[in-house]
């Protein structure tokens, strides 16, 4: 992959194990255990189809949404790890979003949200809870995040922010408002689950 794509990242990323949904009071809560490994590693357990059925790509994801309304996806770089997928802005977490004995994913997405779009984590609010959709070994944990920009306002913010990069990791924005908006082709099962589950 390298030899195809020299700019790959192979730093250290967090794989989940050991996953349970309990009830707490009146609240259901995700609970799980992380080990770190080398993005090359969880390339090639992915591309090998996941052959250790134990561990799950656990990863949080900031559903955005303008105040308009519409949803906004991120469309993925040729020269990253997924080219030309379409999906909110997300990262497999790594050590950097660990606090104490724990993995911070709202202040993993904040961080992935600034760093793809230019969007500043004061410039949105979260909303409560999060939307688990589990996609066999896939575990996508999203948050609608608010802002209280128009989706062609956060687009042209977008542009002005990728127009400084020499290599964006997004190189282009999604609006989506309705089912019939959805791209079967490049968007992935666990984000048609979610709008299905939102907007059906």
């Amino acid at each position: 992959m390298t030899a195809r794509n020299s700019g790959l990242f192979n730093g250290r990323v967090l794989i989940a194990h050991r996953l349970e949904i309990f009830e707490r009071g009146d609240t259901r809560v995700l609970k799980g255990a992380c080990c770190d490994v080398d993005f090359k590693a969880f390339m090639s357990w992915r591309d090998f189809g996941f052959p250790d059925t134990e561990m799950f790509n656990c990863f949080a994801m900031g559903a955005l949404v303008g105040s308009d309304g519409a949803y906004i996806l991120g469309e993925m770089s040729l020269k990253t790890a997924s080219p030309g997928k379409i999906y909110f802005p997300a990262g497999t977490p790594d050590m950097s979003d660990v606090r104490g004995e724990t993995v911070d994913l709202e202040g993993s997405i904040l961080r992935e949200l600034e760093e793809e779009t230019g969007i500043t984590p004061h410039e949105v609010t979260a909303e409560p809870g999060w939307r688990v959709v589990f996609e066999g070994p896939r575990v996508a944990c999203m948050k609608r995040l608010d802002s209280p920009l128009r989706a062609d306002e956060i687009n042209k913010r977008f542009q002005e922010f990728i127009s400084r990069q020499k290599e964006p990791e997004l190189v282009a924005l999604h609006q989506l408002r309705s089912l019939a908006g959805l791209d079967h082709e490049r968007m992935p099962d666990f984000i048609l689950s979610y709008f299905r589950d939102v907007l059906g």
